[in-house]
């Protein structure tokens, strides 16, 4: 169903029923005898979200392999893909907190359950930014789970689109320190000019110091079409094996800002490291489907950018 300006979710529909596969990838990618990340709180949050062919894949009921029917694009490249996002951006937190950042902002934070897993050192505060019904749902089920913080965390039920700095500075957000943030996976769900007004957001809520980490695609006006298409064809797939939830259309198109470009013109220093260089640096590759394929992955890039 295609987005609207004003449309909400919770965890078993529309955008955030991707934050669900996303959770079922984190799960399946800490499993093994070396795994890049260890997220023990994935498998029992899709469960508790209760879309029967997540919780199958999560559980391990469900064989990758043979719901993605031999394709590439699809839930076992999701696992090598959440593996290598995960531990890029849980390894950006942790090199902040060790240069002395202690306040941390989670952007469209769904299932994410990195206030609960991560090393925070004594005195960090994260601050969690998700709609309302993700949130509650989240912060439910983690209590009833048993699990507790590992910082000061702080939930902020609002929508990206509305006006969540007046919301975060309410929850206690210090503007005067650096601030390390995260927009994992959120750019494509956002209008072009709303990524615009997210990245100036952070921006003057940022005193020097402060570090972001999100992804790049410089060519979307072509990728996230390609994206899109691509999900669509996952999507059929998984419906054969029990799937009933509409993940399709919700991807924003159109021509978008260069993270990388933005912010290096808007006051920080932007780096950015190739999806592929990535996955070779932890041992493992993306193997293209095709052109099209190739061009998406070769141009996605994981940024990391200091305020100054």
């Amino acid at each position: 169903m295609p987005r609207a300006d004003d449309d909400t979710w919770d965890l078993a529909s529309s955008v955030g029923a991707t934050a669900t596969g996303v959770a079922v990838g984190r799960a399946l990618a800490s499993r093994g005898a070396s795994p890049l990340i260890n997220d023990p709180f994935a498998e029992p949050l899709v469960r508790a979200v209760g879309v029967d062919f997540f919780t199958r894949l999560a559980s391990g009921e469900l064989n990758p392999a043979e719901v993605d029917d031999n394709g590439e694009f699809g839930m076992q490249r999701m696992r090598d893909m959440m593996a290598v996002r995960t531990r890029f951006f849980d390894d950006f937190f942790v090199e902040a907190a060790n240069r002395g950042i202690r306040q941390a902002v989670i952007l469209a934070s769904g299932l994410d359950a990195r206030a609960y897993r991560l090393p925070w050192p004594a005195g960090t505060v994260v601050y969690e930014i998700d709609q309302p019904r993700v949130i509650e749902f989240k912060t439910g089920t983690l209590a009833e789970l048993g699990a507790t913080p590992t910082a000061d965390r702080r939930s902020v039920a609002v929508d990206l689109r509305h006006d969540w700095p007046t919301a975060l500075r309410g929850a206690g957000l210090d503007p005067t320190e650096p601030t390390a943030w995260s927009a994992e996976g959120l750019l494509p769900f956002l209008p072009p000019d709303a990524q615009d007004r997210l990245l100036d957001n952070i921006t003057a809520l940022s005193a020097a110091g402060s570090r972001l980490a999100t992804e790049n695609l410089p060519d979307a006006a072509r990728s996230v079409p390609m994206m899109a298409e691509r999900m669509r064809e996952v999507v059929e797939r998984w419906r054969a094996h029990g799937l009933d939830v509409d993940m399709t259309d919700l991807w924003y198109e159109g021509d978008r800002s260069d993270v990388v470009d933005y912010l290096n013109t808007h006051g920080w220093a932007a780096t950015v490291t190739n999806a592929t260089d990535l996955f070779a640096a932890h041992g493992l590759s993306i193997e293209p489907d095709d052109d099209n394929d190739a061009a998406m992955f070769g141009s996605l890039g994981y940024v990391t950018a200091v305020r100054s």
